[in-house]
């Protein structure tokens, strides 16, 4: 489910048999034009279905992401830390919403894609299944985590399915925000104490191999990476994107004063690009499967979360129908 949010791997979305069929070669002219696609348009189901995996998937990322950091605010080393990482969280959860609003836009239910989350069906990043152990975490995080989001979803903000789209142009926004302050973290620690550069190296040895994982595995192992460009909803393959993030991360670290964990790392004057080692993908697909360190813990806390909250929805669904009762009296 990878590809940084999910357009990798199934989900269990059944064909609509009301929906009619679409006009296959309009829809091709829309996409060749560079045109969007938008809720009301006629669209092929299968282009329908990818587009709920991965918006759903993205979703639940962006909602199961707030966990690992959550958990610092109250031990972040000072009111300003606490503040800045509070706005950040705060920032993942209306991603979240945003999101989740998307996917409605094709004709799926809110509800039903957190109980997809919640049995097992639908996934979210792999990334979010590792512990923060130390306050160094959160900028990695910032920096690697949040770098690597970027750099995919940048490209989303010319999709061809418009909400989607729309919703990218502030996400990114402020994922670039995200990334400022993990490097910023990272930055202040590796000029600090000797304990605290070792504490923020140690952190990037942790963090750097599964945020290169996050772009999925490669081309030729990724089954729905190359209908999804074919449609305009990637821009790019795993690797072209992994290449990129490698190329844009390698500077930055060498200004933060931090290595990366892969001697085999020099850049490559007849490509143009930075060559790094193999990636061990079995990781990966470990952690998909549910043996990640924090799968359980993560899942565990979601479900425990969403039960805590249920007297929430109750309320809003009672005040909701209430209101629809009083404009149907005043009417």
């Amino acid at each position: 489910m990878e590809g940084v949010y999910g357009n990798d791997f199934g989900t269990d979305q059944q064909p609509d048999p009301d929906r009619a069929a679409p006009d296959e070669a309009a829809f091709a002219a829309l996409l060749a034009g560079e045109g969007r696609v938008e809720p009301r348009d006629d669209m092929p189901e299968a282009y329908r279905k990818t587009l709920i995996r991965q918006i759903a998937q993205h979703a639940h990322s962006e909602i199961i992401g707030m966990q690992p950091e959550g958990n610092w605010i109250s031990r972040a080393p000072s009111l300003r830390r606490k503040a800045i990482l509070m706005a950040k969280v705060q920032d993942e959860a209306g991603h979240g919403l945003y999101l989740y609003a998307a996917a409605e836009t094709l004709g799926v239910d809110r509800a039903d894609l957190v109980d997809q989350l919640h049995s097992g069906r639908q996934k979210y990043s792999s990334i979010f299944n590792y512990p923060t152990l130390t306050w160094a975490d959160v900028g990695a995080i910032g920096w690697l985590v949040d770098g690597a989001a970027i750099t995919n979803q940048v490209p989303l903000c010319r999709c061809s399915y418009g909400p989607y789209a729309r919703a990218m142009v502030r996400v990114c926004k402020e994922e670039s925000f995200h990334q400022r302050q993990g490097f910023e973290i990272l930055y202040t620690l590796s000029h600090g104490t000797p304990e605290q550069k070792a504490m923020a190296q140690d952190a990037v040895n942790r963090y750097w191999w599964p945020s290169l994982m996050m772009f999925g595995p490669p081309d030729d192992d990724s089954p729905n990476s190359a209908r999804s460009m074919a449609w305009g909803i990637k821009r790019f393959s795993n690797d072209d994107l992994r290449q990129r993030f490698v190329d844009m991360t390698v500077p930055q670290s060498e200004a933060l004063g931090l290595g990366l964990p892969d001697p085999e790392i020099r850049w490559n004057d007849e490509r143009g690009h930075y060559d790094y080692g193999e990636i061990d993908f079995t990781e990966l697909f470990e952690v998909i499967k549910g043996n990640g360190p924090c799968n359980a813990e993560r899942m565990a806390h979601k479900r425990r979360a969403y039960d805590e909250g249920a007297w929430v929805r109750t309320a809003a669904e009672a005040y909701a129908a209430k209101r629809a009762r009083a404009t149907e009296s005043v009417a």
